[in-house]
Order: structure tokens, then sequence, then C-alpha cells
């Protein structure tokens, strides 16, 4: 077993968000292994911009209200428990809610993340389906 040192808190780049977002690395692997692990808060209203993994992402909510959407799709409103994945290479975006602080682990493979435009406000203010009410 080993305690790992974990690296300072980073401020995601304007390039890659809207608002203010803050990530901790909880794991980054190395050689094989290609797992990567962030814990990531988003104020509200903040959110990524449109981006897609080369081998998909699953985000675990953990606080807070979860927007996520990808391209041509609705918007779901996630709460904490629920696991939202997206395959590889689908392009989409994540953040919080305009009303709520969110935190998500975010879990993906290597670092091949092709980062996009950002959302626009009408995008970001679509309609929405709530994890509480789909099957």
């Amino acid at each position: 077993m080993e305690l790992l040192q974990r690296p300072p808190t980073i401020k995601l780049p304007t390039d890659w968000c809207t608002g203010d977002a803050f990530a901790d690395v909880v794991h980054r692997g190395e050689d094989p292994s290609r797992l990567r692990a962030n814990m990531v808060r988003f104020a509200p209203g903040a959110r990524t911009a449109w981006h897609s993994h080369g081998l998909g992402q699953t985000l675990c909510i953990v606080e807070g209200v979860a927007l996520i959407q990808s391209r041509g799709g609705e918007i779901l409103e996630a709460h904490p428990g629920d696991v939202v994945h997206t395959p590889p290479g689908e392009e989409h975006w994540h953040g919080a809610a305009p009303d709520r602080f969110m935190v998500h682990l975010g879990l993906w493979e290597t670092d091949d993340v092709e980062w996009l435009e950002h959302v626009t406000e009408a995008e970001y203010a679509g309609p929405r389906v709530s994890s509480r009410t789909r099957p």
C-alpha cells in the first residue's frame, strides 16, 4: 500500500469551460494503466465546452445538480448517486445547474480529449429531463 501525494487543485482553463470549475486529480495511471480520475467542482452555471473522449467517459455525480448533454440529445438533469456514461467519440458537455454547485467524479482513459466550441447560452438553457423521472 502507498499513500499517494495529490497535486494541488487546478482551475480549469477558459478554453475548456465557461464559469468557474476546479479539478483535483484523484488518479493518473502510469503505463500500462490508462485510468484518469478527477473530482471536479463546478460553480452554479459553470460548464465544460463541447468535447469528446477517445475511449469514452463516466461521470459519478457526488453533490448538487448536474446538467449533461450529448450533441443533438436532451439535457439530462442528474443528481447525487447518478452515474452517466458517454461512449467513445460522443460530443457532450456537462456542468452545474444555474442555481446549484455540482461535484462529479470523472473517469476516463488516456488524455485523448478533443475540445470543441463553448456551449451557447441557448444550448445551456434548453429543456431538461430529470434522472428522477426517467425509468
